[in-house]
């Protein structure tokens, strides 16, 4: 038994009062002789047992009620071991897209808070986060209207996130009980705890909808395009038993197409849309589905085709780039070394410098302003050419230097299909193909990553970050890389990357960079925006173009404008991650914590079981006037 004011326990030495008083009325009489009457000495003797029997209860019931009046006061009570540490807890609140999924009256989310809301005491300080937000000890009262407003995040912490984050808002007071709890759907991808955390009781509170069906539209590609139709293909999944759902496709609010998708035996679907080539897209691909509600639209968007600017210098034909740079897409110009304008150099995206004998200072110097500005360069070096020129230009670029030159046939035998110029290029790893060859080429040092490379591992084209560089002439009496089909998409996205367009949808979270084909003046600053949500870039402008880098932001989907002054210059589109549409849970069984949950209300239940403190003053209240009562029934009933 433990007492809460203790040292009223002091009060106690007060009971000595009553004893001495009661020893004091004892004290010895003298005897005095008296008339020999038998009876009346009976009656005296009868008489003073009563007395100091009545005397001895008075004694006892006062002492005792006394006793318990100043138990009572000190408030003793009965403790478990750990009921009276301090405890420091911290609570994680899972708010990512699947906690969309249903339970029994709203989603999992919403039925979270409204039990954190009704189990917790509202004036118990703690500490809770989320994927997006943190509240640091506060009362349950204090953050409710927050907790109410909470929406659900693209954002998904994994296990070992939250340990990390968790450890940050515990206290540092020495002997503090600390408590961790996470509530919750735990899907397979967020469970990375392998080790139990130390010093902290881990409680799970793993929550589950109702139903485990969801369809999710996955992604939107452009799977063909002709002179007059763009064909885009949509990939759906499910991990439930459907055979077909409704899609539609919107621009802005005009409906262009519905149809219905059919899912195969492994849960996906295909669906092609065919819209007008050249024509500006704000597009929304949609169905309808009571799974989770997120990964219901894609937004897309179809910009005004840019034209990339491209500038061919060189003394031979460039016949062959005029056939992959088609007019339509490029605005393509070729000069010779001596009829070069440079004043147009920094206007360009493209240069390709095509097998020059001789790079002068001044073209170095117009080409490292050029690529120091954003612009992209291709380097395709001459037989005879003067490496030492070459050189000055490279040498600062991933440490490249032209070497001697090799009369020495080789074959093109080895591609780089996971290189960002190829991606997408290739349904599978070709290893059988025709191999182009060229009859010589120069050896050469750097750092850049191969793209294409000979039989022996030497590099044929090399590159990247806009700088591209062959280390052999691809005239004809060199080469046949020109009749190769490996030169059609190697120059083709060259082209394609130097100006960096908006793709048709960008995924949050990931790093996008893009260009708008806008240089900055003075202090002007893009802006992106969508109706009422603005926010601004990180920029940086060029002579020819701005590059824009979008990271933290935005932090909701759409199709957003950018906004130059109050001009619409482009559009970008972006789109939640899908990563939270497969309802695929993890395996607690083994997990190492304290305790796993079905619920909150079980989970406070077992806290509060485990931290119960039974107080006794009311006992001893009893016990005072059951004294008292014994102390009327000696006064009546003992004379």
């Amino acid at each position: 038994m433990q007492f809460k004011y203790p040292e009223l326990l002091w009060a106690l030495l007060l009971l000595l009062i009553p004893v001495l008083v009661h020893l004091f009325q004892l004290r010895k009489f003298k005897k005095t002789a008296f008339t020999n009457v038998s009876l009346l000495k009976k009656v005296r003797a009868q008489t003073r047992k009563s007395r100091t029997l009545k005397k001895w209860l008075l004694l006892v019931s006062r002492i005792l009620l006394f006793t318990a009046v100043i138990l009572s006061f000190a408030q003793p009570y009965w403790a478990s071991e750990t009921a009276l540490i301090q405890r420091d807890t911290v609570i994680y609140l899972d708010d990512s897209f699947s906690m969309q999924a249903h339970s029994e009256s709203s989603d999992l989310l919403q039925a979270a808070i409204q039990d954190l809301i009704k189990e917790l005491p509202p004036n118990r300080y703690l500490s809770l986060f989320t994927n997006e937000h943190t509240f640091k000890q506060v009362t349950p009262a204090r953050i409710q209207n927050e907790l109410l407003g909470l929406k659900h995040s693209f954002r998904q912490l994994n296990l070992q996130e939250v340990a990390i984050k968790a450890r940050s808002l515990f206290h540092s007071t020495p002997g503090s009980k600390k408590e961790l709890w996470i509530i919750s759907d735990f899907q397979q991808s967020m469970y990375q705890l392998k080790d139990s955390i130390p010093d902290t009781e881990v409680h799970l509170v793993h929550l589950l909808p109702q139903a485990l069906s969801n369809i999710s539209l996955d992604s939107v590609f452009v799977n063909n395009s002709t002179p007059t139709q763009v064909e885009l293909k949509v990939l759906l999944s499910s991990n439930g038993e459907i055979e077909s759902t409704p899609i539609s496709i919107w621009n802005k609010d005009q409906l262009i197409a519905k149809t219905a998708a059919k899912f195969g035996e492994n849960g996906t679907a295909e669906v092609d849309f065919s819209l007008p080539k050249n024509s500006v897209i704000d597009g929304k691909i949609q169905l309808n589905d009571t799974g989770l509600t997120y990964d219901n639209q894609l937004y897309f968007n179809i910009n005004a085709k840019k034209k990339v600017k491209i500038l061919i210098v060189g003394d031979i034909s460039a016949d062959f780039l005029k056939r992959i740079f088609v007019e339509s897409e490029t605005d393509l110009a070729s000069y010779t070394l001596n009829k070069l304008n440079y004043s147009t150099i920094d206007q360009q995206d493209l240069i390709v410098l095509n097998q020059l004998e001789r790079i002068p200072a001044s073209l170095q110097n117009a080409l490292a302003s050029f690529k120091n500005e954003g612009g992209s360069l291709v380097v395709i070096p001459g037989t005879n050419a003067d490496l030492e020129s070459y050189n000055r230009l490279m040498g600062d670029r991933f440490g490249t230097y032209y070497d001697t030159y090799v009369d020495t046939e080789q074959l093109i035998s080895t591609i780089a299909f996971d290189h960002p110029l190829y991606k997408n290029v290739f349904e599978t790893s070709v290893s059988n193909f025709q191999y182009p060859r060229v009859a010589g080429y120069h050896k050469i040092r750097s750092r850049a990553p191969g793209i294409l490379r000979f039989q022996n591992g030497d590099p044929f084209l090399s590159g990247g970050d806009g700088l591209y560089f062959f280390t052999a002439p691809i005239d004809r009496n060199n080469s046949n890389f020109r009749n190769s089909p490996l030169i059609v998409p190697s120059f083709y996205n060259i082209g394609a990357f130097s100006l960096n367009l908006p793709s048709l949808y960008h995924v949050l979270s990931s790093s996008t960079r893009i260009d708008i084909p806008v240089a900055l003046q003075n202090d002007e600053i893009a802006r992106v925006v969508k109706n009422d949500y603005e926010f601004i870039p990180l920029q940086r402008s060029f002579s020819n173009k701005t590059t824009l880098d979008f990271e933290e932001y935005p932090s909701e989907d759409g199709i957003f404008n950018i906004v130059l002054k109050d001009s619409i210059v482009s559009k970008i589109s972006f789109n939640y991650p899908r990563t939270e549409s497969d309802l695929t849970y993890a395996d607690l069984a083994n997990a190492p914590v304290n305790s796993i949950n079905k619920d909150i209300p079980e989970l406070v239940s077992i806290m509060e079981d485990s931290n119960k403190v039974k107080e006794l003053w009311q006992w001893f209240i009893i016990l005072a006037l059951l004294f008292v009562l014994t102390e009327v029934l000696v006064q009546k009933f003992i004379k």
